[in-house]
C-alpha cells in the first residue's frame, strides 16, 4: 500500500551536476522559505497556542517525501506508506491520526497539511506543516483526557482525507470536522493558516525551479541530503561506540494512579549504523501518556540533538535516515497497540530527550553530556462561561529549566522545543479571564554545578471567573538528574489557593478542578539538573546569581559560598567551607546524580510532595 503521484508529465527528474555556488543560492533559499512559512502561519492563524507560542512544524520535503529544510524531520515518508490513494496537482491532505498514517503525527489535536509541489503538470516537491489545535472534542476542553483508556476519547479521528481536491476546497468535509471541536472559529483559521503556510512554500519551490530548471533544484535538494548524510557518518562513527551502552529513566505516573512508568534504551554500533533498542521499555499504560513513536521521528530527534551539539551550522535534513536502526517492542509505552490512548505522549517525548541525550553524552561527558531537564512540556487548560456567557478556553504551554550543560548555565524558565516562546501575559489577560500576578523564576530550583541547572518558573494564575482547569506535568516525583558532580534540579509542585485561604496540592495530572472566581493557583515547574562539581564554580558568578535573585544566600551554601551580611562574599568563609565539604565526600563522584532510587522516593513521596505515591503499574494483556 502506497500513495501514487499523477502527473501528466512523466519525464523522469533527472540529477545533473550543480556548482556550489548554485548549491549555496537554492539552499538558503529553501531556508527563507521555511522561515517564510512560519511567519505566515503566526500571522494568519488566531490560536495563542500557534499565533503566540509558535507551536507548529514546518517541512519542505523532496518528491521522495525526504525533508530537505524544515524544524524535526519529515513525516511524509511515513504518510505516503501508509496513505493509499491517487494525489494530484491541487490537493492538499489533512489527517490527524496517529494509527492511520505510521505515527506520521503523535496524538490528534496535532492536524497536519501535506501539498504535493507540481511545476508543469510535474510532481518536484511537497511542503508541509502541522500545528497543535486548540481544541480536537473529546472528553475534555483541550482534548488531551487525562483519563482516557481508549483513541475514541480524544476526539475527531481524521483520516488522510483531501481537503481541498484538484484546488477545490472539500467544505462539507471541513464542516464535519468543525462540527466536532469546541474551537470551531480557532481551527477554521489556523488551519488555513496551515494551509497558507504550505502554499507559500509551494510558490517558492515553484520559483526556484523556474529560475534554475527543475533538475537543478533536485540536484540540489540530493546534495543536501549528502552532504548531511556525511556529516551524520562522521558523527556516529564519533560518538557511538561499537561497545553497547543503556540508560533508564521514568515517567513520574500516568494521572490515574499508577507508575513510575521505565523507558530503557540501549545503544550501539555495527560498522556506520547507529542502532537504538528500546528492549525493557514497560507496557503501554492504561491511560493517555503512551507514546506511539514512529522510527523515523526518533531519528530526526537522535539527528536534530546530535547535530545541534557538535554544529548547529550544518542544515539539519533526513539524508542520514539510512545510518539508523531503531528497534522498539510492540505493545510497549512507546509502540502501544490501537486503540490505546495517545494524547498525554508529552511526558514521554520530553523524556526521550533525557534518554538520548545520557546515552550521547556518557562517551564524552565533559564535551557532550547535559544533565535532565528537557524533562516535559507542562500544560494549563482552564475553561468555563466568563461573566457575558460567552465560551472560553485556555490551552498554554509552560516552561521549565533547562540542565547544565559543557558550554554553560541552563537557561532558567525555558521551552523543551527552542522553537516555542511564551504568550505574553498581556495577551492571557487581554483575552482570557485570568490575571497573572506572579512570573517569577523560583530560586534555587536550578541543581548545583560548575554550570548551573537552570530554574524553573513559579507563575501564579487569579482566577477572574467560575470554571475548571486541567493540568499536565511531570517530574513531581523523580528528579532532574545531574550529572559530573551536580545535584538535581527541584521538582515541580502546584497549589492551589481557594477564595476562603484553604490551600491545596494539586497533582502533576489533573483535570475537571473546579475553581472559584478569585482562587490562585501557583504553578511551579521543574529545575533543571546541575552540571559539573558545585564547589568548582566561581564564587564571585555565585555571588551575582543571589543578586539577581536566581539563587538564595542560604542556597549559595550549596556551591561552598559564604556570604556575609551585607550579601557580600566572604572569602575566608568560603575556601573553609569549600574544605569541609570536599573533606566530608566519599568515593569517586558519579557520572550521574539520579537523586534517591524509585523504592526510596516511593517511600517518603508523601512526605515529600504531599501527595501520594503511584503504585506500581499492573498492566493487562495486550
Amino acid at each position: 500500500m502506497a500513495a501514487r503521484i499523477l502527473q501528466s508529465n512523466i519525464e523522469p527528474l533527472q540529477k545533473v551536476d550543480v556548482d556550489g555556488v548554485t548549491v549555496d543560492i537554492i539552499e538558503n533559499a529553501l531556508r527563507n522559505a521555511r522561515e517564510e512559512m512560519d511567519a505566515v502561519l503566526f500571522r494568519t492563524a488566531m490560536s495563542p497556542g500557534i499565533r503566540e507560542q509558535g507551536d507548529c512544524f514546518p517541512m519542505i520535503a523532496n518528491v521522495e517525501g525526504k525533508m530537505i529544510v524544515g524544524q524535526f524531520g519529515s513525516f511524509i515518508g511515513p504518510f505516503l506508506s501508509a496513505y493509499d490513494e491517487e494525489i494530484e496537482e491541487g490537493d492538499v491532505i489533512l489527517t490527524n491520526d496517529p494509527y492511520m498514517c505510521n505515527a506520521a503525527v503523535s496524538h490528534l489535536p496535532d492536524w497536519v497539511v501535506l501539498v504535493p509541489v507540481f511545476k508543469d503538470s510535474r510532481h518536484i516537491a511537497w511542503s508541509a506543516m502541522f500545528g497543535h489545535m486548540s481544541d480536537n472534542g473529546g472528553m475534555v476542553p483541550g482534548s488531551i483526557p487525562i483519563e482516557a483508556t481508549t483513541i475514541y476519547q480524544e476526539g475527531i479521528r481524521i483520516p488522510p482525507i483531501k481537503l481541498y481536491k484538484r484546488g477545490e476546497l472539500q467544505s462539507d468535509l471541513l464542516e464535519l470536522i468543525l462540527h466536532n471541536v469546541r474551537t470551531p472559529q480557532w481551527n477554521r483559521f489556523d488551519l488555513n493558516a496551515l494551509v497558507a503556510a504550505c502554499n507559500t512554500a509551494r510558490k517558492r519551490c515553484i520559483e526556484l525551479a523556474e529560475r534554475f530548471g527543475d533538475d537543478v533544484l533536485y540536484s540540489t535538494m540530493d546534495t543536501m541530503l549528502q552532504r548531511n548524510h556525511a556529516a551524520m557518518k562522521h558523527i556516529i562513527q564519533m560518538f557511538i561506540p561499537e561497545q553497547p551502552r543503556e540508560f533508564e529513566d521514568y515517567i513520574c505516573d500516568d494521572g490515574m494512579g499508577m507508575g513510575p512508568y521505565k523507558i530503557k534504551c540501549r545503544m550501539w554500533r555495527e560498522g556506520d549504523i547507529a542502532i537504538f533498542d528500546f528492549d525493557g521499555t514497560d507496557p503501554q499504560a492504561q491511560s493517555s501518556v503512551n507514546f506511539y513513536l514512529n522510527e523515523d521521528m526518533f531519528k530526526m530527534f537522535f539527528g536534530s540533538f546530535t547535530i545541534n551539539v557538535v554544529d548547529p551550522q550544518i542544515v539539519f535534513n533526513d539524508g542520514f535516515y539510512d545510518l539508523v536502526d531503531v528497534r522498539i517492542p510492540q505493545g510497549t509505552l512507546l509502540k502501544p497497540n490501537f486503540p490505546a490512548a495517545l494524547s498525554g505522549r508529552t511526558h514521554a517525548l520530553g523524556r526521550i530527550f533525557d534518554v538520548l541525550g545520557a546515552l550521547l553524552g556518557m562517551g564524552a561527558p565533559e564535551q557532550m553530556l547535559n544533565a535532565a531537564g528537557f524533562s516535559d512540556s507542562p500544560h494549563l487548560f482552564y475553561s468555563g462561561y466568563d461573566d457575558k456567557g460567552e465560551w472560553f478556553q485556555l490551552f498554554q504551554i509552560g516552561f521549565g529549566g533547562i540542565p547544565g550543560r559543557p558550554v554553560g548555565d541552563g537557561p532558567d524558565g525555558h521551552s523543551l522545543w527552542p522553537g516555542f516562546t511564551n504568550v505574553p501575559n498581556e495577551f492571557i489577560e487581554s483575552y482570557f479571564p485570568l490575571r497573572i500576578e506572579k512570573y517569577a523564576t523560583i530560586a534555587d530550583s536550578g541543581g548545583a554545578g560548575l554550570h548551573r541547572g537552570g530554574n524553573g518558573l513559579s507563575i501564579a494564575y487569579r482566577f477572574l471567573c467560575d470554571g475548571h482547569i486541567g493540568i499536565h506535568d511531570e517530574r513531581w516525583l523523580t528528579y532532574p538528574w545531574g550529572v559530573l558532580g551536580g545535584e538535581t534540579g527541584q521538582r515541580s509542585s502546584k497549589r492551589l489557593v481557594r477564595c476562603d485561604g484553604s490551600e491545596q496540592l494539586l497533582p502533576a495530572k489533573i483535570e475537571g478542578v473546579k475553581v472559584s472566581k478569585g482562587d490562585l493557583l501557583y504553578f511551579n515547574t521543574w529545575g533543571g539538573g546541575g552540571w559539573g562539581d558545585p564547589l568548582e564554580r566561581d564564587p564571585q558568578l555565585v555571588l551575582q546569581d543571589v543578586r539577581r535573585r536566581l539563587v538564595t544566600p542560604e542556597g549559595a551554601r550549596r556551591y561552598g559560598v559564604v556570604l556575609n551580611e551585607d550579601s557580600a562574599l566572604d572569602d575566608s568563609a568560603t575556601d573553609d567551607l569549600r574544605v569541609c565539604m570536599r573533606s566530608a565526600r566519599e568515593g569517586e563522584v558519579p557520572l550521574f546524580n539520579l537523586g534517591p532510587g524509585i523504592d526510596a522516593i516511593r517511600e517518603r513521596c508523601e512526605e515529600e510532595t504531599g501527595l501520594p505515591a503511584p503504585v506500581p503499574p499492573m498492566f493487562a494483556a495486550n
